[in-house]
């Protein structure tokens, strides 16, 4: 790894006052990894505050052809943000302003340090909500958010960022100033570059600002657990529940290693033979709840139904989500350093995804836990394992490849809401086609020109 040029260094030193560059090794350290555990050391980190500023570093990187990294708060588990070329890692950590709020036309521009949390607790003051919430909502940034397509438990009803996003302020990979979108609900002038960059992991450009669609809150909500003989019950069920009029705003799966991991983490009683557990949640006004909660719950029997409760109190409600997000920190005091892909499938293929995983487990002796987005056949497979014992890192990685030829076999994705980055990255041509890979990579050029934004992500590297 070779010192940054000194002209590159004076030019970055023009935009960026002494606390907003980082440029030695151990200060620059904790910016080469993010929550993949791969590491690169980057040779430098800016901590812009405005877009002009982004605007600045990324034409000195495109004017040297340094590699630009971006990131948000470094909880992606892709290795997306992870410096490959070691250059310039630029953290939006501290862009955290709102430019503009506007209840009245439903919608909020801010910059991307945001936390999802924080956004949320704005737009609440004012009876809104951004329908996009990851498990990490109090962690994660806005950025990291459009930046993977991440959605969380209510896509199932309201979608992911790429439904709520109207517009976005960005910079290419050649330095030029974008905008992209509008602030209306509708519009066909051009092509729809605001959908194109969310979910691009900071590969075409860097996004500043965005302009997010708000929904009005709920007046109430109706919390169901569900608890099923096996998983083929629950996936049942999970078709039924779909297919009539009420969309519920959250269809969580549970399957039956999961249960059996959380019993001691919860304080909701599970019972010892659960094959799988749902939870179910429907939203809307307060008048005819009820009845929306009980049509849903209508379509969730069938004859593998164990038990099925409506949560009463607000306590109960909690009690149940307190299970559901027991799940990541009970895997991980099990097994630290878990390999966790999260892979979506047609809700009428879950079944056999749960199926074909538990024959894996049993092939491969290591065990696998299962849950996610029911609703939409979003299945988060936790690979149980010591990556620094040699004879289990080489059995899961032969496990993942069969777990990745499974979910495309089922018609599914290799990523739902995680995104690419590394880890995923050569296994992409196993589910897109070669036509339409150098499409891609044509993209990249034109966004992109000389490659320096996030290089040897998300597409197979050229051979």
């Amino acid at each position: 790894m070779t010192n940054l040029p000194a002209d590159f260094l004076a030019l970055l030193k023009q935009a960026f006052s002494q606390q907003e560059l980082l440029s030695t090794p151990e200060d620059c350290w904790a910016y080469g990894y993010d929550n993949s555990r791969l590491h690169r050391l980057p040779q430098a980190v800016v901590f812009p505050t405005t877009h002009e500023q982004v605007v600045s570093a990324v034409q000195a990187c495109y004017q040297f052809g340094i590699a630009l990294t971006v990131r948000g708060r470094g909880t992606g588990t892709t290795g997306a943000t992870v410096p490959l070329h070691h250059g310039v890692v630029m953290s939006l950590e501290r862009m955290t302003k709102v430019l503009e709020f506007s209840p009245d036309n439903r919608y909020i521009t801010v910059q991307m340090g945001l936390t999802n949390q924080q956004v949320q607790d704005l737009v609440k003051t004012k009876g809104f909500f951004w329908p996009p919430d990851p498990t990490s909502a109090a962690f994660c940034s806005i950025g990291g958010n459009l930046a993977y397509n991440s959605a969380g438990p209510k896509a199932v009803k309201y979608g992911t960022p790429r439904e709520n996003t109207l517009g976005l302020r960005a910079v290419t990979g050649a330095g030029k100033e974008i905008k992209v979108g509008v602030v209306t609900s509708k519009s066909v002038v051009g092509y729809d570059l605001t959908r194109l960059l969310i979910g691009s992991e900071g590969t075409l450009a860097i996004i500043t600002e965005a302009t997010l669609k708000l929904t009005p809150l709920p007046e109430a909500k109706k919390t169901l657990r569900a608890i099923y003989n096996t998983v083929a019950d629950a996936a049942k069920a999970v078709s039924a529940i779909m297919a009539q009029p009420v969309i519920p705003c959250a269809l969580e799966f549970i399957d039956g290693n999961a249960i059996n991991m959380i019993r001691d983490y919860t304080e909701t009683d599970l019972p010892e033979n659960a094959g799988a557990m749902l939870m179910i949640e429907v939203d809307g006004q307060r008048d005819g709840l009820d009845l929306a909660a009980e049509k849903v719950a209508a379509a969730a029997h069938n004859d593998g139904l164990l038990d099925i409760r409506l949560a009463k109190t607000e306590a109960e409600v909690a009690a149940l989500w307190k299970t559901r997000k027991a799940l990541s920190p009970a895997l991980r005091k099990v097994a630290p350093k878990k390999i966790n892909e999260d892979v979506v499938v047609p809700v009428t293929e879950m079944s056999a995804l749960i199926t074909g995983l538990d024959e894996l487990s049993t092939k491969y002796q290591l065990p696998i836990v299962n849950f996610g987005h029911a609703g939409n056949g979003n299945i988060h497979v936790n690979l149980l394992l010591d990556p620094d014992d040699p004879e289990q890192s080489h059995k899961a990685h032969a496990c993942l490849d069969e777990i990745f030829s499974l979910v495309l076999s089922l018609n599914g994705t290799l990523s739902g809401e995680h995104g690419v980055g590394i880890e995923k990255r050569d296994f992409v041509d196993r589910e897109l086609d070669a036509n339409s890979i150098e499409l891609m990579r044509a993209i990249k050029r034109q966004f992109d020109p000389k490659g320096i934004l996030n290089p040897d992500k998300m597409l197979p590297l050229l051979v």
